[in-house]
């Protein structure tokens, strides 16, 4: 399966932030779109960065004022990406070698998407679950 397939299952909205929205800003917005990460993007596709839930609550445990800071004090900046020709198991060894959740798609430099590891484990069981009932219905017309 390739990310392009992810990316159909989940429609076509990506949420950015600019680099000065501030980490309150930030909260708000993840809380408002129900996700754990938003590109950092200083121009439309361009990406600046990436922040997430995990980004925040790091930098809380120093103190509450970083409420009040532009998130590009606490973004990741070098950010991994992948292509939406590249397989699921390319994004997922991806994902566990480098230890994120969320990674940008880009195509010719341009963000076309974000896809999480909950989006990873969705795609992963309904293969498994088509495995089965293929397997099923096999066993069932063979005895």
């Amino acid at each position: 399966m390739r990310i392009q397939e992810i990316m159909q299952g989940k429609g076509g909205s990506i949420v950015t932030a600019s680099p000065d929205t501030t980490v309150r800003e930030l909260v708000a917005l993840l809380t408002e779109h129900n996700i754990g990460a938003v590109v950092v993007s200083s121009g439309e596709s361009q990406i600046a960065g990436i922040v997430s839930e995990r980004d925040v609550v790091r930098r809380l445990a120093a103190g509450v004022d970083i409420l009040d800071s532009a998130i590009s004090e606490i973004m990741t900046s070098e950010v991994r990406s992948a292509s939406p020709r590249d397989t699921v198991d390319d994004l997922m060894r991806l994902m566990t070698e480098h230890r994120i959740r969320h990674v940008p798609v880009v195509v010719d430099g341009s963000l076309q998407g974000i896809v999480s590891i909950g989006d990873v484990v969705k795609s992963r069981m309904g293969e498994l679950e088509f495995e089965r009932d293929q397997l099923s219905s096999y066993v069932s017309n063979t005895q």
